[in-house]
């Protein structure tokens, strides 16, 4: 794996590129971040807790019928880290892949995993718009979609220059039903679905969770699907 310092210089390479965002800013800044003892992040407890806005989005979309997958999966995330006791029984009895492959070319899979982040991304937004689009049908709405986007670039836990390509999604097309079928859009996802899926598949093959890469992946193969089982 890489150390502390390699995972924060590869975050501060995506920030300037096409993630860049504050969320990336921050994980690079927490993952340099020293005291008198060390590295911090090394000696913070791997649980979570949750303020609330996750649960109440995820409970929108029950209501309203509306597939925000990542961010259902984002709390249900939070609520097994803080399991911890049983996480720790757990890892003693419960067994895994027996081997782990080696990352046979480190920076090709580095360039995978960047690709991968962006595309989920695109899925979370998407999915987010999806389910303002499903309110406002409900309460009779007319939302500026590109202005909402251009809001949250403005100051936001979100903040990002993606937040830029949204508005111009909408500004091309106000009626646009779904971001994954701008061409902008589409386009980033045709570049970065094969190492999307390298990274899911590897990390299913080698044991590691992620929560948030695969069920982005699993909506985005069901939402681009004619005929579906279910």
């Amino acid at each position: 794996g890489l150390s502390q310092a390699e995972m924060a210089e590869q975050f501060g390479k995506w920030n300037s590129q096409e993630l860049d965002s504050f969320l990336i800013e921050i994980t690079r800044d927490i993952l340099q971040y020293k005291d008198g003892k060390g590295y911090l992040l090394e000696r913070i407890r791997d649980t979570a807790g949750q303020k609330g806005t996750g649960k109440w989005t995820a409970i929108a979309a029950l209501e309203y019928g509306t597939p925000v997958t990542l961010i259902g999966e984002a709390v249900f995330s939070r609520c097994l880290s803080a399991l911890k006791d049983e996480r720790v029984k757990a890892s003693k009895q419960l067994k895994g892949p027996a081997v782990k492959a080696p990352v046979k070319d480190l920076p090709e899979f580095l360039n995978h995993i960047k690709h991968a982040l962006y595309c989920a991304k695109i899925v979370s937004y998407a999915q987010g718009f999806m389910l303002m689009r499903e309110a406002a049908k409900e309460f009779k709405w007319n939302l500026n979609y590109g202005g909402i986007a251009l809001m949250w670039r403005g100051g936001c836990i979100i903040r990002s220059v993606f937040l830029g390509n949204i508005k111009e999604a909408f500004t091309r097309n106000p009626q646009l039903s779904n971001l994954l079928l701008d061409d902008f859009f589409k386009k980033a996802i045709d570049v970065g679905q094969h190492s999307w899926r390298q990274v899911v598949a590897n990390a299913f093959l080698w044991g590691i969770p992620v929560p948030a890469l695969s069920t982005a992946l699993s909506f985005y193969d069901g939402y681009r699907t004619e005929k579906l089982p279910a």
